[in-house]
Parts: structure tokens; sequence; C-alpha cells
């Protein structure tokens, strides 16, 4: 990407729930929802001083869940196989509708979600949904589609594999959940190709098949182009036309990029300034997916987050930074950033480093250490723990995307009563994105990793401590920002190498590589300073 930009991750079966008197496995009566009208202008005004631009609207389209919704003429599912009382957000019932419990009037949800569109765009941000290609849910069922859109498996032989259906057989087996019974069983949605997957499995969902024969050698039968591949193109054209500006592709890695290379460029030739943004784990795929798959973004989960977190846990030292980021080489601007989604751990929950403030070196690295876009999960901002039991989930250190919940530090933020420490830590985090979305040489700027020069500084514990420098190559302004994961020291001295000053034609004054640096950390382990 081009440079900076910053997304907000917001759950919205959770975001706007503010019962602060939910419990587990609370039905939707019970518990409530958040709804599409509780996103409105409060909420576009509070993520403007976030300097957020996107806003990915998590858990849209409609899936399968427990609760029953027969009322307004959709089928009701069995409870068996579904996840939690709300449902998981990626076994998707319908990919052309969107979810009743967010819509104050069911019958009316698509004009709902139309409106929170268009209401979203007018107050200048752009749309993100998830696309869920890998897998739906186990019975699908479409009573939205176009008139002339088939729904999955209807011509399917329910035979060994073939490229002309839409889902993967076992012959000869049933898959019996209670009493959902299914005859032949179909793959699960996690490469399960079995009978009996167990409660680990993605037993709620089925794998969608785009011409792969897995059972033979993973062969690939993609001429002519594969049902399913016409399908979902289909159903990126839909949500396009809707005016949705982007994609969070659930599982990207799990479909052959050929579909992404036939499909993305298809989409982009006609809605050229939608992006897309792969869930990609297996870094052996990360160039495919970017230059053949023509996706905009990868999460870099497997490289920063991963790193950072164990940086951060005392677990690997903070030099391990340096390789983690060479390994991507040009890629790097491709990546998205960020130190918690939907699948990961709060970093304030017990699990992770349990107390918020911990978190902003990693916050500062993972924001300003190149110019990748960023990515918030909401409540993230004001330390939320993710520590309740929701019901399916448990306590996880996650806010559960099964369950029908609230977050405990989000409802105090939409009700105006944060606790003075959560005050605080949104107040850190403002002054830490205001300051990377508007500072030229972060949002568009150069990196120079300082790390390899301060390894045998007497005067800096390169295991405990980061330092590297931002430049802008228009404005010339050049910042240097050392971070001490530890939160233990006060002062540090930094080597800035000759190399540092010819490479980037900085001229000798103040700083120069002829005496050491001296940085204070401010109490939270960051020094940011400019030297030109």
């Amino acid at each position: 990407m081009a440079s900076k930009f910053i997304i907000y991750q917001l759950l919205l079966r959770v975001f706007g729930n503010t019962n602060t008197n939910c419990v587990s496995d609370g039905s939707y009566i019970l518990n409530g929802s958040g709804k599409f009208c509780d996103i409105n202008e409060s909420v576009f005004n509070y993520l403007k001083t976030l300097n957020i631009s996107h806003i990915w609207y998590t858990g849209v389209i409609e899936h399968a869940t427990k609760s029953d919704f027969s009322e307004f003429g959709i089928v009701k599912d069995n409870p068996n196989i579904v996840k939690g009382e709300a449902g998981s957000p990626y076994a998707i019932k319908d990919y052309y509708d969107v979810n009743p419990y967010l819509a104050d009037n069911p019958n009316n949800r698509r004009e709902e979600f139309d409106s929170l569109i268009e209401r979203t765009h007018n107050a200048g941000f752009k749309v993100i949904i998830d696309f869920v290609p890998n897998h739906l849910a186990r019975v699908y069922n479409s009573d939205s589609a176009p008139s002339d859109t088939e729904d999955f498996g209807i011509h399917d032989k329910l035979g060994s594999f073939s490229p002309d259906n839409n889902f993967y057989y076992i012959p000869g087996t049933k898959y019996i959940n209670g009493d959902y019974i299914e005859k032949p069983a179909k793959a699960s949605g996690n490469d399960c190709f079995s009978s009996t997957p167990s409660v680990n499995d993605w037993y709620e969902t089925v794998k969608l098949n785009y011409g792969v024969d897995y059972m033979n050698g993973c062969t690939k039968h993609f001429i002519p182009i594969p049902d399913t591949w016409t399908k979902m193109y289909n159903i990126l054209r839909f949500w396009c036309q809707k005016g949705v500006d982007g994609f969070r592709c659930d599982m990207a890695e799990m479909v052959p990029v050929e579909f992404w290379e036939w499909s993305l460029s298809k989409i982009k030739s006609e809605f050229p300034d939608v992006i897309f943004i792969a869930e990609v784990y297996n870094p052996n795929l990360y160039s495919s997916y970017i230059n053949t798959g023509k996706f905009d973004l990868l999460y870099d989960k497997v490289g920063l987050y991963d790193t950072l977190k164990f940086v951060s846990q005392g677990n690997i030292s903070s030099s391990c930074i340096t390789g983690c980021w060479q390994s991507l080489g040009d890629l790097q601007p491709n990546m998205l950033n960020f130190l918690e989604n939907h699948d990961e751990q709060r970093v304030a929950s017990d699990f992770n480093l349990s107390d918020p403030f911990k978190s902003i070196p990693e916050l500062v690295v993972s924001l300003m250490l190149n110019k990748s876009p960023f990515m918030i999960y909401f409540g993230q901002e004001v330390g939320e723990k993710g520590m309740l039991s929701e019901g399916f989930s448990g306590v996880d250190g996650r806010t559960s995307i099964f369950d029908y919940c609230s977050a405990p530090s989000v409802v105090r933020l939409l009700k105006n009563n944060l606790s003075k420490e959560e005050r605080e830590l949104l107040d850190v985090y403002r002054e830490l994105l205001d300051f990377a979305i508007k500072t030229p040489a972060i949002y568009q700027g150069d990196t120079f990793d300082l790390q390899y020069a301060n390894y045998n500084n007497p005067y800096f514990n390169s295991d405990k401590c980061f330092v590297f420098a931002r430049k802008d190559a228009q404005t010339n302004e050049t910042y240097v920002i050392t971070v001490d994961f530890s939160q233990s020291y006060k002062e540090a001295k930094i080597n800035l190498p000759d190399h540092f000053f010819r490479y980037w034609e900085i001229p000798y004054g103040e700083y120069n590589p002829f005496s050491q640096v001296p940085v204070t950390f401010n109490k939270f382990g960051v020094s940011i300073f400019r030297i030109f």
C-alpha cells in the first residue's frame, strides 16, 4: 500500500450491546444484541478521534444460529450443528443476506444494513465486511439470492470427487449429530474428510469445492471454470454493488490462489478501489497471494504479531524483530499489522499481558515500524480484557464470537463512564494514532533498523529494547523511536552508526555517529524524538 491507514474491527453483535446483566449461554431474548442502528453519529465521531478510515463490520452476513427467526420467514437451524447460542459468524447460511438479530425490524434487515453503509460513507469512512469463501454452514439456505441464482449443492453428484460439485462428499457414510443426519457426510470446513469430525473440528461448517481433489494428490481441475468459482464471484460482485469498499477474506489460503487471481482481477476491473485482505498464515504463500492472487493486504500474524507478543511476554529477545521484518522483503507494505483481532487473545487478558499498559511498546512498534496499515479491535483502546465466560467460548481471553454478550469496557465507553485508567489508555492510543497518521515519516516514510548498531552497547539492553528510525523522503523529517518492552528503564544511550547518516544523507549536528545519544523513556517505555 502507498501509505498507512487505520482499520477498526467492530463485532456488531457485541459492540452496541449495552446489557450489563448478560448471562453465560444466554439467548438473544435474554442477553440482546448490538444493532446496525447502534453505529450512529456519536460512534462515528468517536472513531474520528482515533483517525480511523476503514470500519470492518464483523459478523454481518447471515449465519447459522440457535435463535428462532422463523416468524420472519427464515428457516430455523438445527442447534446440534451451531456453536454457541448466537452461532459462528463464519458458518454462513445465506451469502446474500444479513443477520436478522442485527436489525430493529428483521423484516427490514437488508434495508437497515444499506442504511448503515450509507451512514458510514456519509461520515467519511470506508466499509469492510467478511467474505467467507472456504466453507459455509452445515445447512445452507438462501432466501435472498437473486432469482437467477441457485443454492450450493443443488446439482451435486453425491459420490466421489467431481469438479462440478460445490461440496466434498464421503461416499457410503453418514454424519450424525443428535437428531441431525447428513447422508452422505460432507467434508468439514477445516479440510476434515471424516464423517465423524471432533468437537475441535469445524463441524458446524462444510468445505466448498473449488476443483481441487484433496483425496488424490490435490490435483487441480480448473478448466472449465468450476461452478463454485462463479457462485463466489457473483457474491463478491453483489456486495460491491451494495457499496462495500473492502473484504476481509476468511482463511483465504485454504482456497486455491488461481480462484483469487481469476475473481479479483474481474472484480477490480469493475470496482478498482475495493480492497481485499487475506487471512493467510503460511509465509511461503505470501508472495503468491499478493502477486498472483491480487490481494492488497495479508494478516501479519505469524510474523510481527507473534514476534511482538513473545517479546512482550519476555519469551524471546527484542532483537528478533529485525529478522521478522527482513524476512518479508518487498512484501512489507502489503502486511496488515495488529495487536488484537477476534481470533487472538486480548492483550489485557490474563492469558496475555494482563495489563493493557504493558502493551504500549508493542503498540508503538506495530504501528510505527513501517508504513503498513494498522488495525484495532474494538475495545482494545480502552483495555477490554475478554475474561468473561460468555458461553460456548468459555474464559479464554477473547471476546466471544459465538455468544450473545457485551464487552464491559465498551459498555462503559458507550455510556461515557470509563474508569480513570481506561481514559488514560484511550488518551495514549489517541496520541500515538494521531502522530502515526499525521506524521509523514511514519505514515509514508522509510525504515532504518538501528538495532544492529546497539547489540554490544553497554548502555542499551538489546534483549529488552528495540530502536529504529523513520524518514520521509519528501520533507526529510527523521525520527528515532526506541521502546523498552520491560518498561524497567528510565534512560538509555543509543548508537547511531555512520552508515545511517550517509545512507539517508543526514548532516552531522547535535546527532552524529561519534557520540552516543541519550534516550529518556516515558512511563510506558517509549521514546520518540526528531533528529532532522
